[in-house]
């Protein structure tokens, strides 16, 4: 059974956490949990609902929230480690992927929807912040996913590859290049900066004191998610975009949920122009990216709720 811990939050008296694994389809075995309401019938057949964590997060933090609030309204909720990351397996340790985390949500439909007392026909995906994205692209290809929502999502691949010349980009892919040879020889590959500084104040960037006052702190910090990746998985992100086909998911419905003062609003309201109907931008008033991470009172689950019973 994977290993599990240091929850940033408490578990409801009206659910169930179980901790489960299972293999993707490239032998990597996953670290989930499974949250059922408490008077769970085996003998009934429930809506579930898969949710990836925060690009450098795992399932002991926003994503086991979503899970434990989607399980008290009825559905079979999974939340699960990224391969290379958390409890899950993959080595070398905190390698990013496209394609593996994409790969991620669909292994985790494998696994719902095999379970005796989940209707195959309901199956949702719920991706926050950089798995908003893989969750899209899950869907791209995954019609087993009825509905996909997505909360503060990022665009890795934009992140990875926006607003570069050229040139600037040759530049890059020159200096990641040299470091393959570094790695190649080094007993483990070098690691990005972290995403969430340890250390900040007043002169640190925005974003970046956003990001630490979760990650850094006792209010999100776990163990598991240093955010940080190794250097190199960036150049998979400028080569392979994610919602190239993101028009292919209709018409199952796509619910985008932001922060009206999210500084990642931008690459929802972008997805949104992209993809065809039925299709929702969901505001949230006076939050930002990180406040729908965890905080209970500004997430909308009951607009989740009613999107994927409908769906």
């Amino acid at each position: 059974m994977p290993q599990t811990g240091n929850y940033i939050f408490e578990l409801s008296d009206k659910v169930i956490r179980k901790s489960v694994s299972y293999r993707n389809r490239y032998g990597i075995t996953i670290s989930a949990d499974l949250y059922i309401e408490k008077d769970f019938d085996e003998h009934k057949k429930y809506p579930a609902v898969i949710i990836g964590a925060p690009y450098g997060g795992v399932k002991e933090q926003g994503p086991g929230i979503y899970a434990q609030n989607m399980a008290e309204r009825g559905f079979a909720a999974l939340s699960f480690d990224p391969s290379f990351n958390g409890y899950s397996g993959g080595h070398p340790r905190h390698v990013s992927s496209p394609d593996f985390f994409v790969e991620d949500f669909s292994a985790a439909v494998d696994y719902i929807g095999t379970q005796v007392f989940v209707d195959r026909s309901k199956i949702g995906a719920i991706g926050i912040c950089g798995s908003g994205g893989f969750a899209l692209s899950a869907a791209q290809v995954d019609r087993r996913i009825k509905a996909v929502a997505t909360i503060s999502m990022y665009d890795m691949s934009r992140v990875n590859s926006d607003g570069m010349t050229d040139e600037e980009r040759n530049a890059r892919l020159d200096d990641l290049n040299e470091q393959r040879y570094i790695d190649f020889e080094a007993d483990f590959p070098v690691l990005s900066q972290r995403g969430a500084p340890i250390g900040f104040d007043a002169a640190t960037d925005p974003i970046g004191i956003e990001f630490g006052e979760f990650y850094s702190t006792p209010r999100g910090y776990h163990p598991n998610s240093i955010t940080q990746f190794t250097a190199t998985s960036s150049m998979s992100f400028m080569n392979f975009p994610l919602l190239t086909y993101i028009k292919t998911i209709s018409p199952r419905p796509i619910l985008f949920i932001v922060g009206e003062n999210a500084h990642s609003r931008f690459f929802s309201e972008d997805a949104l122009k992209e993809a065809l109907e039925p299709k929702e931008l969901y505001i949230v008033p006076n939050a930002n990216h990180v406040d729908l991470y965890d905080k209970t009172d500004l997430i909308p689950f009951d607009k989740l709720e009613t999107f994927f019973t409908t769906a």
